[in-house]
């Protein structure tokens, strides 16, 4: 810090105000900050100054957005960051959450959304729809900038991982490649399982739509009782449900578990001599449904689990849920490796 910190705005007596951004335009400073907490109550409210220490006069508007205590498919909306283009136009970007009713509970994390922006004659900002948003919004549009949408199917044919995949905690490079075998991506799994706050052989891709469908192709022959690799719906280490070849009694075995909390139930256990299978999640608003076929056969559900346990308001994380591979030896290093041919995440329109 180059001087002393000082207090200037301590907002409009929300609960945790925070994220602040200071704009210059037409000689004031606007000072946009959220409040509310980042729950249902979330807000963003505003403040200027000729003076950038203050002090500060509130818009007399105030909440500059809030979409709290209306029924809007958008909750939560806050965080909003003011932009201007090149077009001299203004727009707001800010967080918000698409609940499932009722009641509301969410699951795909906070998301980002685009307002419109424009200034009102006394010079205060006025953001969507006099300060709410909605899914669509009329604007003057901006000229389109193409931006290639991640394809259906990855084949895992590249020498990196696309830009969906994530990684959880502190990647570890010995327990995934896209070298040792081409074409494929492979995923040796370590003494940590999902349920584990470590390192993982774990690499996930946020679900996007309420309603998708996620394939992959696995490779699998596990050898030593404990080795397991698979796909999951994944909030996180207490959250989860999977289907996955896993050895256990020295049988392998297609199995389809779930993890809520302190609980868990293997749902169902079926023996599998294959090597190879292909998996399956279809997701809705309400259910994720888990199953697996060889290839050219039909899929055969295994096991079905409510969306409401995946979501912030039982698991208490606000990032959303990951499709997640995954591979582990469940409390031992794992000997054999998992191979993952390609991946498909398929939206659908509900």
């Amino acid at each position: 810090m180059l001087s002393t910190p000082e207090t200037i705005w301590g907002g409009t007596g929300g609960a945790d105000p925070e994220g602040p951004h200071i704009y210059k335009r037409h000689g004031y400073y606007y000072l946009l900050i959220s409040e509310g907490g980042t729950s249902l109550g979330h807000m963003v409210t505003a403040a200027r100054s000729k003076h950038i220490q203050g002090p500060y006069e509130p818009c007399p508007r105030n909440p500059v957005l809030s979409n709290r205590s209306l029924s809007l498919p958008i909750k939560a909306a806050g965080h909003a960051d003011l932009i201007e283009a090149h077009d001299g136009s203004w727009w707001a970007v800010c967080l918000g959450i698409r609940p499932v009713p009722y009641p509301d509970r969410h699951h795909l994390g906070r998301e980002t959304m685009l307002a419109p922006v424009r200034w009102d004659e006394e010079g205060w900002p006025i953001i969507g729809h006099n300060g709410t948003i909605d899914l669509e919004m009329e604007a003057d549009c901006l000229p389109e900038a193409g931006f290639p949408l991640p394809p259906v199917r990855d084949d895992f044919d590249g020498n990196e991982l696309g830009y969906v995949w994530n990684f959880i905690y502190n990647p570890n490079s010995e327990h995934w490649s896209l070298e040792r075998r081409k074409g494929w991506l492979t995923l040796l799994g370590g003494a940590a399982s999902l349920n584990d706050k470590e390192t993982s052989a774990w690499v996930g891709r946020r679900q996007q739509h309420m309603q998708c469908a996620i394939r992959t192709k696995l490779e699998f022959r596990p050898e030593q009782d404990g080795e397991e690799a698979g796909l999951s719906i994944f909030l996180n280490c207490d959250h989860h449900y999977e289907i996955a070849l896993m050895r256990f009694e020295g049988v392998n075995r297609l199995i389809v578990r779930r993890r809520i909390g302190s609980l868990w139930k293997l749902e169902q256990s079926v023996e599998y001599n294959e090597s190879i299978v292909i998996l399956e999640l279809q997701a809705t608003e309400h259910t994720y449904s888990l199953g697996y076929a060889q290839e050219g056969e039909r899929f055969t559900e295994l096991g079905t689990g409510e969306v409401h346990y995946l979501s912030t308001e039982a698991g208490g994380k606000f990032t959303g849920n990951y499709m997640v591979l995954y591979a582990t030896g469940n409390g031992q290093s794992s000997s054999t490796p998992a191979f993952f041919d390609w991946f498909e995440y398929i939206p659908i329109k509900g």
